[in-house]
């Protein structure tokens, strides 16, 4: 597999010093994800959701249900950032839940979570102060302190890489 089909945006690398500007810019893209994802998604019989995208991964349909559940994951642990001090996240093996049999059924009901989710999570954060942003929470499997614009970019580059990761198998696909 090339590094485009498996980074097809390139890994997360969350820019320094971001300002009120870059985060709306962010904001924006964030709250636009789940429109993308659903048109990306759109059109797909089961046999091809049921597909995985690149040898010995996911399915689409795993794909979709894994953006639904890390961003509903995400967003307890952006919440608990603003409402606790420094807390550790507790990570989950997302292995193990694309594998659980939520995974298999209809990514309508995925779509919709992911689309309530990114509305109250974006209305959280255009409500956020700008000393909010600095608000910290510790990542265990990273072993680091990271802050909620870490957060941000990771949750925005995360929907967008996977959605790229449904367009780009559909086009080599000819779906």
């Amino acid at each position: 597999m090339s590094s485009v089909e498996r980074y097809p945006i390139g890994p997360l690398r969350p820019p320094k010093n971001w300002d009120a500007a870059r985060r709306e810019k962010s904001i924006k893209r964030f709250e636009h994800h789940p429109r993308a994802l659903r048109a990306a998604a759109s059109g797909l019989e089961d046999d091809q959701l049921d597909t995985p995208y690149r040898p010995a991964g996911w399915t689409l349909r795993q794909v979709v249900h894994h953006l639904a559940d890390s961003h509903l994951n995400g967003y307890i642990r952006f919440k608990l950032a603003l409402t606790e001090t420094r807390p550790t996240i507790r990570p989950y093996d997302q292995e193990a839940w694309a594998a659980l049999p939520d995974s298999a059924t209809d990514i309508g009901v995925s779509l919709d979570l992911l689309d309530a989710v990114h509305r109250r999570w974006s209305r959280v954060m255009r409500a956020m102060e700008e000393a909010d942003w600095q608000r910290e929470l510790i990542h265990p499997e990273e072993d680091e302190v990271k802050d909620l614009t870490w957060a941000l970019a990771l949750y925005t580059w995360h929907g967008e890489h996977h959605r790229l990761h449904i367009t780009g198998f559909r086009q080599r696909r000819g779906w």
